[in-house]
């Protein structure tokens, strides 16, 4: 079975793609021992369709994660519980934080949207391993 450290570098270093569809969906996937793959992912929380130009528009996103058969598909187990949100904001053009800042004055994220100081993959990946560990401890004890 895989290690932490290993499957750490795993979540933090495999390419994140857009999933096709129209909603704001980006995953990883990462191919494990005995047919399971790691889905890491975030998607957006909440659509607004309301896109006025001249205004500031908040996008919240929420990372999950997910095991899955490899062969099937199947969900084995995942994680959908939007503890580790965070959002972006765009100010016409700008979408860079520090630019829109420049545009509209500071920014207090903890007002503007659930900010979790988990925004990078990196804040939160030894807490999916933690979790995918156990995950595969559980699969391991059920074929045995």
């Amino acid at each position: 079975m895989i290690d932490k450290k290993e499957l750490v570098d795993l979540i933090e270093n495999s390419e994140l793609e857009k999933t096709q569809g129209d909603k704001d969906i980006w995953q990883k996937h990462i191919y494990l021992d005995d047919n399971n793959v790691l889905i890491v992912g975030y998607e957006e929380k909440e659509v607004t369709d309301k896109q006025d130009t001249e205004e500031e528009t908040i996008k919240n996103y929420y990372w999950y994660w997910e095991l899955r058969d490899s062969q099937t598909w199947n969900i084995l187990f995942e994680n959908h519980d939007k503890i580790f949100s965070f959002c972006e904001s765009e100010m016409g053009s700008y979408s860079d934080q520090e630019r829109v800042e420049d545009v509209v004055g500071d920014i207090d994220e903890a007002e503007v949207c659930g900010w979790s100081e988990k925004d990078l993959i990196e804040d939160i990946s030894e807490d999916i391993a933690d979790k995918v560990l156990e995950w595969l401890k559980t699969i391991k004890r059920g074929g045995e």
